[in-house]
């Protein structure tokens, strides 16, 4: 009867134990690909910042064999202000099943 009391312990004990480190896993992941997704779309946000966006609407592309399953992703919208632009910087990363997409928005002002 002790064997099965301990037995039943050491099961519930190693259960929780394996679920704890499942979702620490889980969440060093999901912090790893905010941290890129966020450097990445600053970056490409930066490139875009000194461009002329006034006739721009959409593109998109990889960011090459460094970040292999990211992907980019550049909406330019009107807004209801004259002359100011809303650009939208939208990181995606293909291998991750949920929480994949990263979103930076600026506001530009354009020239007539």
């Amino acid at each position: 009867m002790e064997v099965m009391i301990a037995m039943a312990i050491l099961a519930i004990t190693l259960v929780t134990v394996y679920q704890s480190q499942s979702q620490s896993i889980s969440m060093a992941s999901n912090a790893r690909f905010l941290t890129t997704a966020s450097l990445l779309a600053q970056s490409k946000m930066a490139d875009i910042e000194w461009m002329n966006v006034k006739d721009r609407r959409a593109e998109g592309g990889s960011f090459g064999e460094t970040f292999p399953d990211y992907r980019w992703r550049i909406e330019v919208t009107d807004t209801e202000v004259a002359y100011l632009k809303k650009i939208e910087v939208v990181v995606t990363n293909e291998k991750m099943a949920k929480d994949s997409t990263y979103r930076l928005v600026l506001y530009k002002a354009v020239s007539g």
